[in-house]
C-alpha cells in the first residue's frame, strides 16, 4: 500500500514476482484500510467484510486457488477469482487482493494488464518517505463508516 501524492489516494502496488514491474491499482479507502490490516496482521474483534467472505468460502469448502486481475478498460482494473474446480467469479481488484491476503492466494496479473499499465521503479531499496506513513497511519485513526457516506450511494 502506497499513498499517491497529494491528493493522498491510496494505491496498491502489484510487484512481479520476477522482473521489475509494479501494477499500481487506485483503491478506495474502506479496501484500502482492509488491505492494510490484513498486510499487518490485524485481527479485528469483530469479521469485517472479507473476513466474512474468507470464513464464508470455508464454511462451505469452496477453495480459492488464485486471484486474477485480468483486464484494464477506460481506466478501470477488472479481476476474478478462480476457485478449484474451474469457477470464477468477477470481483474489484481491490477486493480480490484484500481476499487473497486473508487466505495467503496467489495474486496473478494478466501479461496484457502489465504491459499496458505496469511501471518500473527503479530502485525498490530506497525507505518509503515516513510523512506518507504517518500521514496513512494518521488517516487509518480518524476513518468512519459514515466517512463514505449511505450504503449503496456509490
Amino acid at each position: 500500500m502506497r499513498m499517491e501524492m497529494p491528493s493522498n489516494t491510496p494505491i496498491v502496488l502489484l510487484r512481479e514476482t520476477e522482473g521489475e514491474r509494479y501494477l499500481p491499482i487506485w483503491v478506495g479507502a474502506v479496501e484500502a484500510t482492509a488491505i492494510a490490516y490484513a498486510q499487518q496482521g490485524v485481527v479485528p474483534p469483530r469479521p469485517l467484510t472479507h473476513d466474512l467472505m474468507r470464513d464464508l468460502l470455508e464454511a462451505l469448502g469452496a477453495r480459492v486457488s488464485q486471484v486474477r486481475i485480468t483486464a484494464l478498460e477506460d481506466g478501470v482494473f477488472y479481476a476474478v477469482i478462480a476457485f478449484e474446480g474451474g469457477l470464477e467469479v468477477q470481483a474489484r481488484p481491490s477486493d480480490a487482493i484484500a481476499l487473497a491476503l486473508r487466505g495467503e492466494i496467489p495474486i496473478v496479473g494478466a501479461e496484457a494488464v502489465l504491459d499496458e499499465a505496469g511501471i518500473e521503479i527503479p530502485d525498490e531499496s530506497e525507505p518509503v518517505e515516513e510523512d506518507q506513513v504517518e500521514k496513512f497511519r494518521e488517516f487509518l485513526d480518524q476513518v468512519t463508516p459514515e466517512d463514505f457516506g449511505e450504503p449503496g450511494s456509490s
